[in-house]
């Protein structure tokens, strides 16, 4: 058998693909579809480790480059501060800027340098700031908008970030001084329980497309075993009619090469239009990676050349029709457990090599087994349907029409949803992957948000404009109560004893009773008690006598540092250090965590104890309690922060913090997931679709017969429901199995054995969603004209 034989039996079954009529070329189209769906979602997903890859590289590139010390103001330096604040559930990030010279240099994505009291703004966020919605976080940057940000200077398109020229700055509130952008932060590798994350979910997220491309190089196959059979009749012989069989499939499969670029290309375009769980692109970001794309692109003609051979190895074509093996052979189970088993092996070999503390596992074991799992799993599936229908009884007409077909034909019902099988056993293992390593990677904060939900600090110029900092922030809508605090520091008079380089020191805290309870236990409280605070070292404290060396009931204290630095310029104005004697009946108080899970120590004064307006460069602290009856109560304060001081810090409390690693391994999981269940709910339609074009003549035969309309709508969901059922019954036994198989890898144990509720959820829907947009086609079927012929 020469090369040019295949070649020209190949190029006539290509021929028959798109000239054979009508129906061929509606079965041609339908697989250039399916095909289309999957190359598309491969080649994204090929495109993803790069997209990742350029929002890094834009981060840094936009970073003011920090690796070059900068003392004094030079023409091209400037004074830099990053900030970042949220607005409802977005986060808009920020960089203020004051030139030092008449040289600095332009902002990675700037056409021109913004002039004093100006930003520049992203696309998004001008769209933002111009629309109702942002008039709240308008109020909030007080900048004229003068430009835009450029996509040099952004990591995304839907990116809401700005950067403004203040006058404000200095070397006292600035987060440094630079002269250019751009550096690079070394990687830090994954540990192993994310790497065995991501590889257990590059198998899981592409093998359901892999199973529907090989499906969809097989729809219309009943209509194509007609044909090659008239082809014997003029002369053809078998191996003829296969390569031909083969050809057609490449045809489909190589339009749907075609049309999986075409997917690609448009939904590259509109990349930046779309933000799946927080990641966003610029359309030039979505490139997939050479080598995946030309596996992609040589695998998938080559995958339905041999799905096609290996579909007629079961089937006689002869001059005057087409004989399926005939009585059906059983299907055998061995082999489909072997698979399984193999995979199984492969996966318990590695059980307790998984630490947390090592940076490397064996993938490509991890990804064997897993693949071969989910293959012997999809395998099990037609087996298991058939095994199944066999044993369905009569019912109403609907159902026994559902059930005969399904016994007739239970391989296609189970190649129809062997996607889903894949998708949803997968689902489940990484659901139980994810509860179970979550609180590896989750670990609490210690704050205690039942107390407060945002916390705020700005300097202040005395004690009585944090005061009427603190009294701004009690009249802001939306808030429920405030703890607010004037903070300053107690130094230990007189000269410095042998081998100290720095006087003693306490901080001093200043507030009403109701505030400083939340900082200690105090047996009680009136205006005018004054309490020594120790944390005993705890949560890494000093010990206690770093404290009672500078402050201790009846000590007289230094109000400013007796002896500052050398280098610190005397200020204009300076007096005599002023000093306070704290009252002998101050009594001594344990710490207790503070609303951000601190424990503080050094001195607490309720106001009447001290004239605060002697204090020495005093901050205004305030924690805040949100009132939930005010929607943007958080957004209010922020904007009370913003107009007392431009540089003041907000940060809002949270009982829980994730690993930066884990919730990017988590998003780009997610990312998957959804596109791919939106994959295998495409693929399921168009197999349905197929088998009721397949079958419109017995459809429009039954109806013409009196079968009610609603009796074939309910076969149709019937038909629909029975596979995927059994299939996610497979799916829950091997997803649970495989979830504990690969969480004793690493040594740990099942969070919650009813992971697999949410994936059955989506299952029904999917029955439902399927169900019903089929109907529209099923109807059409239905009518009379389908009984005509040729």
């Amino acid at each position: 058998m020469t090369l040019r034989t295949w070649a020209r039996d190949l190029a006539l079954g290509a021929r028959f693909a798109v000239t054979g009529g009508r129906s061929g070329l509606l079965r041609t189209l339908l697989t250039a579809t399916g095909v289309g769906f999957g190359v598309a979602l491969l080649l994204l997903a090929a495109s993803f480790p790069n997209m990742l890859f350029q929002r890094e590289v834009r981060e840094s590139v936009r970073a003011v480059d920090g690796s070059e010390s900068v003392h004094a103001p030079r023409p091209d330096s400037f004074l830099h501060l990053s900030q970042t604040t949220g607005y409802r559930d977005d986060v808009v990030t920020g960089l203020l800027l004051r030139p030092e010279g008449d040289a600095p240099p332009l902002p990675p994505g700037a056409a021109a340098f913004p002039a004093t009291g100006e930003m520049l703004v992203s696309p998004a966020l001008r769209e933002l700031l111009d629309s109702p919605e942002g008039a709240l976080l308008a109020e909030r940057l007080p900048y004229k908008v003068s430009g835009t940000i450029g996509p040099a200077g952004l990591i995304g398109p839907a990116e809401l970030r700005y950067v403004a020229h203040v006058d404000f700055l200095d070397t006292e509130n600035f987060d440094g001084r630079g002269t250019r952008y751009g550096w690079s932060v070394p990687e830090e590798p994954l540990n192993a329980f994310l790497l065995l994350l991501v590889a257990v979910a590059c198998v899981v997220l592409l093998l359901p497309v892999l199973v529907f491309i090989a499906t969809a190089v097989r729809f219309g196959g009943e209509q194509r075993d007609r044909r090659l059979a008239a082809l014997r009749l003029v002369g053809a012989d078998t191996a003829m009619t296969r390569r031909i069989a083969a050809g057609e499939s490449l045809a489909g499969a190589l339009l749907g090469l075609l049309a999986g670029l075409g997917l690609f290309a448009a939904a590259r375009q509109f990349a930046g239009a779309f933000t799946i769980w927080d990641v966003n692109a610029y359309p030039s970001d979505v490139v997939p990676m050479p080598a995946l794309a030309v596996l992609v692109l040589l695998t998938v003609p080559v995958a339905s050349v041999v799905v096609s051979l290996f579909a007629l190895r079961g089937v006689a074509i002869e001059p005057l029709g087409v004989v399926r093996t005939a009585p059906p052979r059983r299907r055998r189970l061995w082999w489909r457990l072997l698979l399984l088993a193999a995979g199984a092996a492969l996966l318990v070999s590695l059980r307790g090599d998984v630490e947390i503390t090592d940076t490397d596992i064996d993938t490509v074991v991890v990804a064997t087994g897993t693949t071969l799992a989910l293959i012997g799993l999809t395998t099990l599936l037609p087996w298991l349907v058939e095994a199944g229908v066999k044993r369905l009884h009569a019912g109403p007409v609907a159902w026994q029409l559902a059930v005969r077909r399904l016994q007739l034909s239970s391989g296609t019902a189970a190649r129809a949803v062997s996607g889903i099988v894949v998708a949803a056993t997968g689902a489940i293992a990484l659901q139980m992957l994810f509860q179970a390593m979550e609180q590896d990677f989750t670990q609490s904060t210690g704050e205690d948000t039942s107390r407060a939900q945002i916390a705020v600090g700005s300097d202040a110029r005395d004690a009585a404009d944090a005061r009427r900092m603190i009294a701004r922030f009690e009249r802001t809508e939306g808030v429920a109560g405030v703890i607010g605090l004037v903070e300053s520091h107690v130094w230990r008079p007189g000269p410095l004893k042998g081998g100290e380089e720095f006087a003693p020191m306490a901080s001093l805290r200043v507030g009403d009773c109701a505030s400083l309870g939340e900082f200690a236990a105090l047996p009680s409280c009136t205006d005018g008690d004054v309490f020594v605070l120790l944390a005993h070292g705890a949560q890494g404290a000093p010990p206690d006598s770093f404290v009672t060396r500078a402050a201790r009931p009846g000590s007289l204290v230094a109000l400013r540092d007796p002896h500052p630095h050398p280098s610190e310029p005397r200020r204009a104005g300076d007096t005599p250090v002023p000093h306070w004697r704290i009252p002998a009946d101050a009594r001594t108080v344990d710490s207790r965590p503070d609303p951000t899970g601190m424990y503080q120590y050094g001195v607490l004064a309720t106001p009447s104890a001290i004239d605060a307006m002697r204090l020495d460069e005093p901050d205004a602290q305030a924690m805040v309690r949100l009132d939930p009856a005010v929607p943007d109560a958080a957004d209010h304060v922020r904007n009370t922060a913003a107009a007392i001081d431009p540089t003041a810090w907000v940060r809002t409390l949270e009982d829980t913090q994730r690993d930066a690693a884990f919730g990017s391994v988590r998003t780009g999981i997610l990312v998957g997931s959804t596109l791919t269940m939106l994959l295998v709910a495409a693929s399921l339609l168009v197999a349905t679709l197929e088998q009721l074009r397949d079958r419109r003549r017995l459809l429009s035969s039954l109806v013409a017969f009196g079968t009610r309309r609603s009796t074939l709508s309910w076969s149709v969901l019937w038909q629909t429901a029975v596979p995927i059922g059994l299939g996610l019954v497979l799916s829950v036994v091997g997803g649970l199995g495989l979830g504990v198989v690969l969480l004793r890898m690493g040594g740990q144990r099942v969070q919650d054995w009813w992971a697999f509720l949410p994936v059955v959820g989506i299952g029904l829907g999917l029955i439902a969603a399927v169900t019903l947009l089929s109907m529209p086609v099923l109807w059409r079927l239905m009518r009379a004209d389908g009984l005509r012929t040729e």
